[in-house]
């Protein structure tokens, strides 16, 4: 009688960084896989939770690619006939700009049985985690996530439109184009607006810059902190107590010049 396991992925949302922040749901799912296919945001240490497992990094970081994303899908579908249980491990939520339902379906495509495991959004957590609720009441009712660049580099012309609502805005894989986006809210005369980016969100070395459309750019300089960010514009950064600690601190100085 054959003991080899049958085929199935899971794709499982690993959270922000912190490993505590991973479902239960998802580390038992770690804890049963054959393989796990796992991306660069992931948090290594979760990879000891499956311990008998073949762990394959499969990451991306602006730049470089282990294996491009069709690589990805096949080697996951093969992964899957070959040893059985697959952990398909992505950082955040897999739905959110992580091209989840793109794997799922090149799966189905091969009639290997599926599960969604929905992670913590680095969108909504890693605000959250700096003091900065995405919604409200008084002063934002809804909030936007936008992904600031485009498959081809180019900034994405939805930030454009974007920064006329009263929503909160925040804005994944925007780094790079910070001054773009400046520049586009400066246009429109709203360079007062409270911005804030989140490094490193949930992990020991978060690190927080805040200030306003006119002065990010420089403070973000200025704070020369690196790693994976969340950009979020919006009257509720201001509610952040570093971000009110910031302001009475450069009021007082200007104060006593």
């Amino acid at each position: 009688m054959s003991t080899r396991e049958n085929p199935t992925i899971s794709l499982v949302g690993a959270g922000p960084g912190d490993v505590e922040l991973i479902s239960v749901k998802g580390l038992n799912r770690l804890k049963k896989a054959k393989v796990v296919l796992y991306d660069a945001l992931v948090n290594e240490e979760l990879l000891t939770y499956a311990p008998t497992a073949k762990k394959i990094f499969v990451g991306k970081r602006l730049g470089f690619k282990a294996y491009e994303q069709e690589q990805i899908n096949q080697l996951m579908v093969d992964s899957a006939i070959e040893f059985g249980h697959v952990v398909r491990l992505k950082g955040g939520d897999s739905f959110v700009f992580g091209r989840g339902m793109e794997e799922i379906l090149f799966a189905r495509e091969h009639q290997i049985p599926t599960e969604v495991i929905p992670g913590i959004s680095s969108s909504i957590s890693v605000p959250a985690l700096a003091e900065i609720p995405v919604t409200h009441r008084g002063i934002s009712n809804s909030f936007l996530v936008l992904s600031a660049t485009l498959a081809d580099g180019s900034l994405n012309p939805e930030l454009e439109k974007a920064r006329e609502l009263n929503a909160t805005i925040v804005i994944l894989m925007g780094i790079a184009q910070l001054p773009k986006i400046v520049e586009l809210y400066q246009l429109a005369n709203k360079g007062e607006i409270p911005v804030s980016i989140i490094y490193n969100g949930s992990l020991e070395t978060q690190k927080e810059v805040f200030g306003t459309i006119d002065t990010i750019v420089a403070q973000n300089e200025q704070a020369s902190a690196s790693g994976p960010g969340v950009i979020v514009i919006g009257e509720v950064v201001s509610l952040a107590s570093n971000y009110q600690a910031k302001v009475y601190s450069e009021s007082s100085s200007s104060c006593c010049i």
